[in-house]
């Protein structure tokens, strides 16, 4: 697929979810060849290409629902079942790295794919303008996060269907208390509060006398990021973004446990 043939379905690299599958072996009677791709929704809906008939569309679309759940390419081969006895695994059967499928068709074919998925960028939202905040905002972009500021006094905006949300309060004194019940007003993937925990623990007194949920207070990485010994502004920013990669990467492998 090339960015053109992507963009004319309205899809946007790191706005959108979509995935890219390719055929890279077939064996017996196919109808598609090696080579050839497919634009797919995150629904496994095929919006440009070909990549054969009913035989694979059922695996395409588990494939691609399954990549778009943890993040990860997906390697499937759609055999005939006899064939699938013969090397000793099950459909759904998953054996280094393969996952089999089975393909019920008259053309007995076998067609190995490769989906690749694209996801959006996840949203970071940055609380207040202290030196931290201006740091990460800096450094996060690198490290694929598309970063925003936010404000205690007015809500976030709503959640885009599949993006990540990781929220950093880095007010540092300045609105700290109308920040965290601003990013603690709705789920969140991840939210870390900049400060002690002495100064957390005060504001949390305040915030569960104003309503806010125990739960949500209890989920606050308070201090905002892995303890790396850092001190100063960039240090403290490079703690949070490993925090924030290491939180990431833990949903992902969560996800693909559970799926």
């Amino acid at each position: 697929m090339t960015p053109k043939q992507i963009t004319e379905h309205g899809l946007q690299e790191g706005e959108d979810c979509f995935a890219i599958a390719t055929i890279v072996r077939t064996a017996g009677v196919t109808a598609a060849k090696p080579g050839a791709k497919a634009l797919l929704r995150e629904d496994g809906t095929i919006l440009e290409g070909w990549l054969g008939g009913g035989c694979v569309k059922g695996a395409i679309k588990d494939a691609t629902l399954r990549a778009y759940a943890t993040g990860q390419p997906q390697f499937i081969s759609v055999t005939p079942e006899e064939n699938l006895a013969e090397i000793g695994v099950q459909a759904g059967d998953d054996v280094d790295g393969i996952r089999f499928a089975r393909n019920g068709c008259p053309s007995k074919g076998t067609v190995d794919i490769f989906i690749e998925p694209y996801l959006p960028t996840p949203d970071l939202f940055l609380f207040g303008a202290s030196p931290v905040a201006m740091k990460l905002a800096e450094l996060a972009p690198q490290f694929g996060w598309a970063v925003a500021s936010a404000a205690g006094d007015m809500p976030l905006p709503g959640r885009q269907p599949g993006r990540g949300r990781y929220l950093v309060i880095a007010t540092q004194g300045q609105g700290d208390l109308a920040a965290l019940k601003t990013g603690l007003a709705a789920p969140s993937d991840y939210v870390a509060f900049v400060g002690s925990r002495k100064k957390f623990a005060s504001l949390s007194e305040k915030l569960t006398a104003a309503g806010v949920d125990a739960a949500r207070l209890a989920s606050v990485h308070a201090p905002a990021g892995l303890n790396i010994g850092a001190v100063t502004p960039s240090e403290i920013a490079l703690s949070i973004l490993a925090e924030l990669t290491k939180a990431k990467r833990e949903k992902l492998a969560q996800v693909a446990h559970n799926g």
